[in-house]
């Protein structure tokens, strides 16, 4: 069986049992790479869709999702109306859902967002456009929902449907409890669903409670259904879905029903599923290090014993007996595994000088390294990696921290407010490089849903920045090696971003270049296909490539981090810095110097923690894993990964 997944061109309907080895799954479903790859399949579906009734002259009727999975989409359908001719002249198109109440003008309305990212670059008729209207007066609505399904029908019905899903397992708005048989409707949505939303509404008390949804019967009248999930955060409702049983409290289960529906998802999102956790109770497995790694990890974890404990036994009776034998035997497998783990940990993230680095993470040469702490946003450095970053400037090397993006749009209004007033009164309106009149004016009468004047958004990016500079110079790093680039692609003023561009990329390669580092630390938060980490990591790869041909690149090694809500897997470790309980606390204090995001962060995201809390925890669980599989104990462990570019 193959542990590899490898992109594939054909996401034709199969039936389960005939796709995949294994009787786990109910819905067809396909694993790649990365949604960039993945969406250009979906995209050639749909265009030749278009194409096959266009050549029968009929017309062709799309059901279409908002959110950020089919963004990607979307963006290779313009590409192919304008580069390779593809008309959508003969296209009627049904979107699942809107808020409600929600204006069409309002940018946070699904009417807003299919005209940003699709319909305003193709040529489809107006009134081929239907989208649920969250305008409708509410004793109206039971009757335009009624009206909906007949336009639908009236249309031929829904040729394909396109979805994404929630992480409570909504498709459209179905939320947990919605019936088989139910049609278009408005409904409640689940705190889940919100606080999902809440980034786009800058926090949830601005996210509508309710929403008109196509219902479950008209989805499942669709001729063809695809469903996409990317990232990590999808990954346990995926599980849910393919493999769990048909219930109302998971409505996308309702899909096992379908007789031409697939899953399109990337290795972050099938992450829980059997044949990619565990492949050895699927199959026979070809063996590669990190497949053992994993295997071995998973076996301890589920059987309660350290390493060194596992019997053959163990082993055979958790379907892993080919693994024993080509292994020799339980001792040897253990013995090996033990010391993969021993040489990850290192108080050295730098490098330990003068010592033998033959099984050591890092390099002993050079002793002293010229390091690049790149933060995406500017407290990313000490929420993943602060106990490192303090040692790595203890430990005598050239640190340089280079915060990607200002993190304005993460300030609140009311912390803006508060420095502004405190500014005009301290220095008043004639000694300021800011208008702080024209910002407390403006902070006091915004809108909902109002974009920053360039005043506010320079306070709030100022704050961000000071607070960058308190937490690092606590921890003992020189002013001269903080450095700030504010990558242009951030600077929207909204919680959407533009693409990244060349001189993202540019300003990124310059720092590079200038440093010439022994090693980068980097947000490897790659399960996020739309958040400001992976772009940023985006542009520090490309900047990579640009200067890989450059002589001093042959010495860089990039370490990627996590960010703060997901650690890597143990197997996937190649990394582990221990951190003393004094080393915790100095973490701690730098995280908490970001006082803007402290008590009423904007984007907390599905985790009510505050990120101090959030990191420790964290930490001290990877510490509390190594111990339990028989390691020593430590307090806590910063984990990284290393990324041969």
């Amino acid at each position: 069986m193959k542990t590899a997944l490898e992109i594939k061109p054909d996401i034709s309907y199969k039936s389960p049992g005939k796709f995949e080895e294994t009787r786990f799954e109910k819905i067809h479903n396909e694993i790649f790479k990365n949604s960039a790859e993945a969406s250009k399949i979906v995209a050639q579906e749909i265009a030749q869709l278009i194409k096959s009734k266009q050549a029968k002259n009929k017309p062709c009727v799309l059901g279409l999702a908002t959110g950020s999975s089919p963004i990607k989409v979307y963006e290779e359908l313009v590409r192919m109306h304008k580069e390779d001719g593809l008309s959508f002249s003969n296209v009627i198109t049904f979107n699942l859902d809107e808020y409600y109440p929600m204006s069409k003008e309002n940018n946070q309305s699904y009417f807003y967002f299919m005209h940003q990212h699709l319909f305003n670059h193709i040529d489809i008729e107006a009134e081929n456009v239907n989208i649920p209207d969250g305008t409708v007066a509410f004793e109206d609505l039971n009757q335009y929902c009624i009206d909906y399904e007949m336009k639908i029908k009236n249309a031929g019905g829904l040729d394909f449907q396109l979805l994404g899903i929630g992480r409570t397992g909504h498709v459209g708005f179905n939320e947990p409890g919605s019936h088989i048989n139910s049609g278009t409707r408005i409904i409640t949505l689940d705190h889940i669903t919100r606080v999902d939303a809440s980034f786009d509404f800058n926090g949830i008390d601005f996210v509508p409670k309710r929403a008109v949804t196509m219902g479950v019967s008209t989805i499942l009248r669709s001729k063809r259904i695809v469903l996409m999930a990317w990232g990590q955060n999808k990954a346990d409702i995926i599980k849910r879905t393919i493999q769990g049983d048909i219930s109302s409290e998971v409505p996308a289960t309702f899909l096992q029903n379908h007789s031409n529906a697939t899953f399109i998802l990337d290795q972050s999102a099938a992450s829980e599923l059997t044949r990619y956790k565990t492949p050895w109770l699927v199959g026979e497995c070809i063996w590669t290090q990190e497949l053992k790694s994993k295997a071995i990890v998973w076996l301890c974890q589920k059987t309660k014993q350290s390493i060194l404990k596992l019997t053959d036994r163990d082993y055979n009776n958790n379907g892993m007996s080919d693994l024993l034998a080509s292994g020799g035997s339980a001792y040897d497998l253990n013995i090996n595994m033990f010391n993969v783990l021993q040489h990850t940990i290192t108080g050295w993230p730098g490098g330990k000088p003068n010592t033998d680095d033959s099984n050591r993470p890092e390099r002993a040469n050079p002793a002293k390294k010229r390091v690049i702490l790149f933060s995406p946003h500017p407290d990313d450095d000490v929420i993943s990696m602060g106990g490192t970053f303090s040692k790595l400037i203890k430990q005598g090397h050239d640190v340089h921290v280079v915060y990607q993006t200002s993190g304005n749009i993460a300030v609140t209004d009311d912390e803006a407010l508060k420095f502004a007033e405190v500014c005009y009164d301290f220095v008043g309106e004639e000694k300021s490089k800011i208008n702080f009149q024209s910002a407390i004016d403006f902070l006091n009468k915004k809108s909902e849903n109002q974009v920053d004047l360039l005043e506010v958004r320079k306070l709030k990016g100022l704050i961000r920045r000071r607070e960058s500079f308190a937490a690092v110079r606590y921890i003992g790093l020189k002013d001269e090696n903080i450095h700030f680039l504010d990558m242009p692609f951030y600077e929207t003023g909204q919680v959407k971003k533009n693409p990244i561009g060349e001189e993202d990329i540019k300003r990124v390669s310059d720092i590079i270049a200038k440093i010439k580092p022994h090693q980068i630390f980097a947000a490897g938060d790659l399960a996020d296909p739309h958040g400001t980490h992976e772009v940023c990591l985006n542009a520090i790869f490309a900047a990579l490539k640009k200067l890989k041909p450059n002589p001093y690149m042959d010495d860089c090694w990039l370490w990627l981090y996590r960010g703060a809500w997901h650690e890597w897997d143990l197997h996937e470790i190649d990394m582990a810095v221990p951190l003393s309980p004094d080393e915790v606390t100095i973490k701690k204090h730098a995280i908490l110097y970001h006082q803007s995001q402290k008590d009423r962060v904007m984007f907390l995201g599905n985790d009510p923690r505050e990120f101090w809390v959030r990191a420790e925890d964290r930490n001290k669980n990877t510490a509390k894993l190594y111990d339990d599989l028989g390691l020593a104990e430590y307090e806590a462990i910063e984990a990284f990964k290393r990324f041969d570019y």
